[in-house]
Protein backbone atom coordinates (compact mmCIF):
# COMPACT_ATOMS: atom_id res chain seq x y z
CA UNK A 1 0.00 0.00 0.00
CA UNK A 2 1.85 3.27 -0.95
CA UNK A 3 1.37 5.90 1.45
CA UNK A 4 -1.21 8.27 -1.17
CA UNK A 5 -3.57 5.27 -0.19
CA UNK A 6 -3.01 4.72 3.54
CA UNK A 7 -5.72 4.94 5.47
CA UNK A 8 -6.11 7.63 8.09
CA UNK A 9 -7.09 6.28 11.38
CA UNK A 10 -7.90 7.87 14.76
CA UNK A 11 -7.95 5.95 17.39
CA UNK A 12 -9.89 7.65 20.54
CA UNK A 13 -10.10 6.68 24.01
CA UNK A 14 -11.01 8.63 27.21
CA UNK A 15 -7.93 8.87 29.36
CA UNK A 16 -4.46 7.75 28.97
CA UNK A 17 -3.34 5.42 31.25
CA UNK A 18 -2.40 1.94 30.84
CA UNK A 19 -5.87 -0.05 31.45
CA UNK A 20 -7.47 -2.69 29.65
CA UNK A 21 -9.42 -0.98 26.64
CA UNK A 22 -5.98 1.39 26.51
CA UNK A 23 -3.98 -1.61 26.31
CA UNK A 24 -6.06 -2.63 22.70
CA UNK A 25 -6.21 0.29 21.72
CA UNK A 26 -2.16 0.09 21.54
CA UNK A 27 -1.83 -2.83 19.80
CA UNK A 28 -4.57 -1.62 17.66
CA UNK A 29 -2.31 1.33 16.57
CA UNK A 30 1.06 -0.86 16.27
CA UNK A 31 0.01 -3.04 14.24
CA UNK A 32 -1.86 -0.52 12.10
CA UNK A 33 1.27 1.88 11.74
CA UNK A 34 3.12 -1.81 10.49
CA UNK A 35 0.19 -2.10 7.57
CA UNK A 36 1.34 0.99 6.43
CA UNK A 37 -1.58 2.86 7.80
CA UNK A 38 -1.60 6.80 8.96
CA UNK A 39 -2.67 6.34 12.89
CA UNK A 40 -3.26 8.68 15.28
CA UNK A 41 -4.20 7.89 19.13
CA UNK A 42 -6.30 10.64 20.77
CA UNK A 43 -6.98 10.70 24.51
CA UNK A 44 -10.11 12.55 26.07
CA UNK A 45 -6.75 13.64 29.03
CA UNK A 46 -3.98 12.88 30.62
CA UNK A 47 -3.97 11.11 33.26
CA UNK A 48 -0.46 8.81 33.41
CA UNK A 49 2.63 9.40 31.62
CA UNK A 50 2.17 5.70 29.88
CA UNK A 51 1.47 7.53 26.73
CA UNK A 52 3.61 10.20 27.03
CA UNK A 53 6.73 9.00 24.43
CA UNK A 54 4.74 8.21 21.45
CA UNK A 55 4.39 11.01 18.56
CA UNK A 56 1.32 9.19 17.16
CA UNK A 57 -0.64 10.16 20.71
CA UNK A 58 -2.24 13.68 21.08
CA UNK A 59 -4.91 14.77 24.60
CA UNK A 60 -7.57 17.38 24.35
CA UNK A 61 -7.06 18.61 27.85
CA UNK A 62 -4.50 18.05 30.48
CA UNK A 63 -6.97 16.45 33.08
CA UNK A 64 -10.12 15.18 33.57
CA UNK A 65 -12.52 18.67 32.53
CA UNK A 66 -14.50 19.99 35.56
CA UNK A 67 -17.16 21.86 35.33
CA UNK A 68 -18.98 23.70 32.29
CA UNK A 69 -16.27 25.81 31.04
CA UNK A 70 -13.36 23.03 30.94
CA UNK A 71 -15.66 20.47 29.35
CA UNK A 72 -16.18 23.32 26.48
CA UNK A 73 -12.87 23.76 25.81
CA UNK A 74 -12.44 19.80 25.84
CA UNK A 75 -15.18 19.36 23.50
CA UNK A 76 -13.33 22.49 21.23
CA UNK A 77 -9.84 20.52 21.22
CA UNK A 78 -11.69 17.42 20.35
CA UNK A 79 -13.38 18.62 17.66
CA UNK A 80 -10.45 20.70 16.24
CA UNK A 81 -7.72 17.47 16.41
CA UNK A 82 -10.30 15.38 14.66
CA UNK A 83 -10.94 17.84 11.92
CA UNK A 84 -7.30 18.27 11.28
CA UNK A 85 -6.70 14.58 10.74
CA UNK A 86 -9.72 14.25 9.00
CA UNK A 87 -9.47 10.72 9.23
CA UNK A 88 -10.86 8.28 6.98
CA UNK A 89 -11.83 5.82 10.17
CA UNK A 90 -12.72 6.95 13.94
CA UNK A 91 -12.22 4.03 15.76
CA UNK A 92 -13.79 4.83 19.63
CA UNK A 93 -13.26 3.50 23.10
CA UNK A 94 -14.67 2.94 26.56
CA UNK A 95 -19.10 4.22 27.14
CA UNK A 96 -17.91 7.76 27.12
CA UNK A 97 -15.10 7.38 24.42
CA UNK A 98 -18.82 6.12 21.87
CA UNK A 99 -20.80 8.50 23.77
CA UNK A 100 -19.15 11.87 23.09
CA UNK A 101 -16.45 11.04 19.94
CA UNK A 102 -18.72 9.64 17.68
CA UNK A 103 -20.88 12.89 17.55
CA UNK A 104 -18.15 15.26 17.58
CA UNK A 105 -16.24 13.10 14.74
CA UNK A 106 -19.45 13.46 12.82
CA UNK A 107 -19.40 17.05 13.27
CA UNK A 108 -15.55 17.48 12.59
CA UNK A 109 -16.39 15.31 8.75
CA UNK A 110 -15.84 12.22 9.78
CA UNK A 111 -17.28 9.76 7.27
CA UNK A 112 -16.75 6.45 9.46
CA UNK A 113 -16.99 5.44 12.68
CA UNK A 114 -16.12 2.39 14.74
CA UNK A 115 -17.28 2.02 18.43
CA UNK A 116 -16.40 -0.18 20.48
CA UNK A 117 -18.73 -1.80 23.56
CA UNK A 118 -15.66 -2.74 26.32
CA UNK A 119 -17.78 -1.69 29.42
CA UNK A 120 -19.92 -3.81 31.34
CA UNK A 121 -22.73 -2.99 31.27
CA UNK A 122 -23.64 -3.00 35.58
CA UNK A 123 -20.91 -0.15 35.12
CA UNK A 124 -23.19 2.10 32.96
CA UNK A 125 -25.84 5.05 34.50
CA UNK A 126 -29.01 4.84 32.72
CA UNK A 127 -28.83 7.75 30.81
CA UNK A 128 -25.54 6.65 29.08
CA UNK A 129 -27.52 3.42 27.74
CA UNK A 130 -29.75 5.51 26.73
CA UNK A 131 -27.79 7.67 25.10
CA UNK A 132 -25.69 4.90 23.33
CA UNK A 133 -28.65 2.87 22.21
CA UNK A 134 -30.27 6.23 20.59
CA UNK A 135 -26.41 7.08 18.79
CA UNK A 136 -26.38 3.55 17.39
CA UNK A 137 -30.39 3.17 15.90
CA UNK A 138 -29.48 6.63 14.36
CA UNK A 139 -26.62 5.49 13.15
CA UNK A 140 -23.66 7.64 14.91
CA UNK A 141 -21.88 4.65 14.61
CA UNK A 142 -21.41 2.85 11.20
CA UNK A 143 -20.05 -0.55 13.21
CA UNK A 144 -20.49 -1.74 17.10
CA UNK A 145 -17.93 -4.23 18.48
CA UNK A 146 -18.48 -6.41 20.96
CA UNK A 147 -15.50 -8.16 22.52
CA UNK A 148 -17.43 -11.67 24.51
CA UNK A 149 -20.40 -13.70 24.02
CA UNK A 150 -21.83 -11.77 27.31
CA UNK A 151 -21.01 -8.28 25.98
CA UNK A 152 -22.75 -9.13 22.62
CA UNK A 153 -25.74 -10.07 25.00
CA UNK A 154 -26.22 -7.00 26.33
CA UNK A 155 -27.76 -6.22 23.28
CA UNK A 156 -30.11 -8.59 22.72
CA UNK A 157 -32.99 -6.78 23.16
CA UNK A 158 -32.17 -4.14 21.20
CA UNK A 159 -33.47 -2.26 18.47
CA UNK A 160 -32.76 -4.15 14.96
CA UNK A 161 -31.22 -0.98 13.83
CA UNK A 162 -28.60 -1.30 16.55
CA UNK A 163 -27.82 -4.86 16.37
CA UNK A 164 -27.41 -5.01 12.95
CA UNK A 165 -24.69 -3.05 13.14
CA UNK A 166 -22.47 -5.26 16.01
CA UNK A 167 -19.44 -7.12 14.90
CA UNK A 168 -18.09 -9.61 17.28
CA UNK A 169 -14.46 -9.33 17.60
CA UNK A 170 -12.93 -11.16 20.74
CA UNK A 171 -9.87 -9.44 22.40
CA UNK A 172 -6.45 -10.74 21.65
CA UNK A 173 -3.42 -9.83 23.67
CA UNK A 174 0.77 -9.87 23.53
CA UNK A 175 2.40 -13.01 25.25
CA UNK A 176 3.38 -11.64 28.46
CA UNK A 177 5.48 -14.57 29.38
CA UNK A 178 9.27 -14.47 30.44
CA UNK A 179 11.81 -16.14 31.29
CA UNK A 180 12.91 -14.78 34.17
CA UNK A 181 13.10 -16.90 37.62
CA UNK A 182 10.40 -15.54 40.20
CA UNK A 183 13.27 -14.92 42.90
CA UNK A 184 14.93 -12.60 40.48
CA UNK A 185 11.36 -11.19 39.35
CA UNK A 186 10.43 -10.12 42.85
CA UNK A 187 13.83 -8.59 43.53
CA UNK A 188 14.16 -6.11 40.53
CA UNK A 189 10.38 -4.96 41.78
CA UNK A 190 11.53 -5.32 45.51
CA UNK A 191 8.61 -7.69 46.62
CA UNK A 192 9.58 -10.25 49.27
CA UNK A 193 11.54 -13.53 48.29
CA UNK A 194 10.27 -16.36 50.86
CA UNK A 195 6.37 -15.72 50.95
CA UNK A 196 3.33 -16.99 49.26
CA UNK A 197 3.00 -13.96 46.84
CA UNK A 198 -0.56 -12.99 45.52
CA UNK A 199 -0.90 -10.05 43.08
CA UNK A 200 -3.04 -8.42 40.17
CA UNK A 201 -2.88 -6.08 37.70
CA UNK A 202 -5.58 -3.46 37.85
CA UNK A 203 -6.81 0.26 37.91
CA UNK A 204 -7.30 1.00 41.21
CA UNK A 205 -10.91 1.23 41.32
CA UNK A 206 -14.19 0.08 43.52
CA UNK A 207 -15.22 -1.83 40.44
CA UNK A 208 -12.48 -4.19 40.94
CA UNK A 209 -13.19 -5.18 44.44
CA UNK A 210 -9.07 -5.55 45.31
CA UNK A 211 -10.56 -4.83 49.08
CA UNK A 212 -11.74 -8.49 48.84
CA UNK A 213 -8.04 -9.43 47.96
CA UNK A 214 -6.59 -7.49 50.86
CA UNK A 215 -9.22 -8.81 53.46
CA UNK A 216 -8.48 -12.73 52.88
CA UNK A 217 -4.58 -12.08 53.58
CA UNK A 218 -5.19 -13.12 57.47
CA UNK A 219 -6.77 -16.22 56.42
CA UNK A 220 -3.18 -17.20 53.80
CA UNK A 221 -0.66 -17.70 55.76
CA UNK A 222 2.25 -15.57 55.16
CA UNK A 223 0.52 -14.29 51.92
CA UNK A 224 1.57 -11.24 50.39
CA UNK A 225 -0.48 -9.18 47.89
CA UNK A 226 0.93 -6.73 45.15
CA UNK A 227 -1.10 -4.46 43.76
CA UNK A 228 0.18 -2.76 39.87
CA UNK A 229 -1.73 -0.47 38.87
CA UNK A 230 -2.92 3.02 39.75
CA UNK A 231 -6.23 5.12 40.79
CA UNK A 232 -7.96 7.18 42.72
CA UNK A 233 -9.17 3.97 45.54
CA UNK A 234 -5.77 3.57 46.64
CA UNK A 235 -6.31 5.41 49.90
CA UNK A 236 -9.30 3.75 50.65
CA UNK A 237 -7.45 0.45 50.07
CA UNK A 238 -4.16 1.36 52.13
CA UNK A 239 -7.05 2.28 55.00
CA UNK A 240 -8.74 -1.87 54.32
CA UNK A 241 -4.52 -2.64 54.82
CA UNK A 242 -4.24 -1.34 58.17
CA UNK A 243 -7.73 -2.41 59.47
CA UNK A 244 -6.76 -5.49 58.75
CA UNK A 245 -3.55 -5.10 59.98
CA UNK A 246 -2.07 -6.43 56.78
CA UNK A 247 -0.09 -3.21 55.89
CA UNK A 248 3.39 -4.62 55.88
CA UNK A 249 2.32 -7.09 53.39
CA UNK A 250 0.48 -5.00 50.57
CA UNK A 251 2.41 -3.55 48.04
CA UNK A 252 1.25 -0.57 46.04
CA UNK A 253 3.90 -0.69 43.06
CA UNK A 254 1.94 1.82 41.25
CA UNK A 255 1.64 1.52 37.32
CA UNK A 256 3.55 -0.63 35.48
CA UNK A 257 4.65 0.04 31.53
CA UNK A 258 3.03 -3.10 29.63
CA UNK A 259 6.58 -4.52 29.03
CA UNK A 260 7.20 -4.89 32.68
CA UNK A 261 3.47 -6.22 33.07
CA UNK A 262 5.19 -10.09 32.33
CA UNK A 263 8.36 -9.17 35.04
CA UNK A 264 5.33 -8.72 37.38
CA UNK A 265 3.31 -12.03 36.74
CA UNK A 266 7.00 -13.66 36.95
CA UNK A 267 7.11 -12.62 40.36
CA UNK A 268 3.38 -14.19 41.75
CA UNK A 269 2.16 -17.99 43.06
CA UNK A 270 -1.23 -16.51 42.29
CA UNK A 271 -3.22 -14.24 40.70
CA UNK A 272 -6.33 -12.89 42.18
CA UNK A 273 -9.44 -11.33 40.43
CA UNK A 274 -12.48 -10.31 42.26
CA UNK A 275 -13.55 -7.31 40.24
CA UNK A 276 -16.94 -6.78 40.28
CA UNK A 277 -17.72 -6.22 36.27
CA UNK A 278 -16.34 -6.86 33.70
CA UNK A 279 -16.81 -7.22 29.42
CA UNK A 280 -14.16 -9.55 28.80
CA UNK A 281 -10.99 -9.84 31.21
CA UNK A 282 -7.63 -8.85 29.58
CA UNK A 283 -5.62 -8.87 32.94
CA UNK A 284 -6.94 -12.51 34.54
CA UNK A 285 -6.51 -14.01 30.63
CA UNK A 286 -3.00 -11.92 30.13
CA UNK A 287 -1.89 -13.68 33.50
CA UNK A 288 -3.07 -17.48 32.94
CA UNK A 289 -1.38 -17.30 29.54
CA UNK A 290 1.98 -17.41 31.32
CA UNK A 291 0.69 -20.50 33.35
CA UNK A 292 0.14 -18.80 36.21
CA UNK A 293 -2.98 -19.84 38.35
CA UNK A 294 -5.88 -17.68 38.30
CA UNK A 295 -8.80 -17.22 41.20
CA UNK A 296 -11.49 -15.18 39.68
CA UNK A 297 -14.72 -14.05 40.91
CA UNK A 298 -17.68 -16.11 39.52
CA UNK A 299 -18.86 -13.46 36.94
CA UNK A 300 -20.43 -15.37 33.82
CA UNK A 301 -17.89 -13.69 31.30
CA UNK A 302 -14.63 -14.80 33.54
CA UNK A 303 -16.20 -18.04 33.25
CA UNK A 304 -16.37 -17.88 29.47
CA UNK A 305 -13.02 -15.92 28.63
CA UNK A 306 -10.98 -18.05 31.22
CA UNK A 307 -11.76 -21.80 29.64
CA UNK A 308 -10.72 -23.43 26.48
CA UNK A 309 -12.75 -26.32 24.91
CA UNK A 310 -14.47 -26.17 27.94
CA UNK A 311 -11.56 -26.76 30.66
CA UNK A 312 -11.28 -23.91 32.96
CA UNK A 313 -8.12 -22.20 33.69
CA UNK A 314 -8.83 -20.72 36.84
CA UNK A 315 -10.76 -21.05 40.40
CA UNK A 316 -13.60 -19.50 40.49
CA UNK A 317 -15.64 -18.01 43.83
CA UNK A 318 -18.07 -15.52 44.68
CA UNK A 319 -15.57 -12.63 45.64
CA UNK A 320 -18.27 -11.24 47.84
CA UNK A 321 -18.26 -14.20 50.51
CA UNK A 322 -14.24 -13.57 51.54
CA UNK A 323 -14.12 -17.07 53.07
CA UNK A 324 -15.21 -19.28 49.71
CA UNK A 325 -12.45 -16.39 47.80
CA UNK A 326 -9.84 -17.09 50.57
CA UNK A 327 -10.01 -20.75 50.06
CA UNK A 328 -9.94 -21.10 47.05
CA UNK A 329 -6.52 -19.09 47.13
CA UNK A 330 -5.80 -21.44 49.86
CA UNK A 331 -6.62 -24.64 47.52
CA UNK A 332 -4.67 -23.14 44.37
CA UNK A 333 -1.72 -22.59 47.20
CA UNK A 334 -1.64 -25.73 48.82
CA UNK A 335 -1.59 -28.07 45.80
CA UNK A 336 0.83 -28.25 43.26
CA UNK A 337 -0.81 -30.46 40.77
CA UNK A 338 -3.85 -28.06 41.01
CA UNK A 339 -2.01 -24.92 39.97
CA UNK A 340 -0.19 -27.15 37.43
CA UNK A 341 -3.21 -28.02 35.67
CA UNK A 342 -4.56 -24.66 35.56
CA UNK A 343 -1.31 -23.36 34.03
CA UNK A 344 -1.56 -26.06 31.38
CA UNK A 345 -4.95 -24.65 30.53
CA UNK A 346 -3.99 -21.14 30.55
CA UNK A 347 -0.95 -21.36 28.19
CA UNK A 348 -3.58 -22.69 25.36
CA UNK A 349 -5.30 -19.22 25.87
CA UNK A 350 -2.98 -17.76 23.06
CA UNK A 351 -4.53 -20.18 20.56
CA UNK A 352 -7.92 -18.91 21.22
CA UNK A 353 -7.42 -15.15 21.42
CA UNK A 354 -4.22 -14.69 19.18
CA UNK A 355 -3.45 -10.74 19.05
CA UNK A 356 -3.16 -11.63 14.80
CA UNK A 357 -6.73 -12.41 14.76
CA UNK A 358 -7.86 -9.60 16.64
CA UNK A 359 -5.96 -7.02 14.71
CA UNK A 360 -6.33 -8.66 11.20
CA UNK A 361 -10.64 -8.56 11.60
CA UNK A 362 -10.43 -4.93 12.68
CA UNK A 363 -8.31 -4.27 9.70
CA UNK A 364 -10.85 -6.08 7.31
CA UNK A 365 -13.62 -4.29 9.35
CA UNK A 366 -11.49 -1.20 8.14
CA UNK A 367 -11.07 -2.10 4.55
CA UNK A 368 -14.90 -2.82 3.76
CA UNK A 369 -15.63 0.68 5.51
CA UNK A 370 -13.69 2.49 3.08
CA UNK A 371 -13.63 -0.14 0.03
CA UNK A 372 -10.31 -1.84 0.21
CA UNK A 373 -9.41 -4.72 0.39
CA UNK A 374 -5.69 -4.50 0.74
CA UNK A 375 -6.37 -2.71 4.15
CA UNK A 376 -6.48 -6.36 5.55
CA UNK A 377 -2.90 -7.22 4.21
CA UNK A 378 -0.10 -6.45 6.91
Amino acid sequence: MSDASAPRIALVQTQAENAGAQEISRLLAADFTARGFDVRQLFFFHRTGSFDASAQVEFCADERPSGPLAFLRFLFQLYTRLRRMRPDVVVTFQHYGNVIAAPVARLAGARRVVANQVTAGALLAPWLVGADKWLGRLGAYDRIVVNSDVTADMFKDYPASYRQRIVHIDHGFEDKTQTIGKAEARAQLGLPLDVPLLGCAARLHPSKQLDVAIAILPAIDKAHLALAGQGADRPRLEAAAREAGVSARVHFLGELAPERIGLFLAALDCFVFPSAAESFGLAPVEAAQTGLPVVANELPVLKDVLSVEGEPCAIFADARDHAAFGNAVNLVLDDPALAAKLGAVGRRLKGRYPLSAMTGAYAELIGKLIGSGDASRP
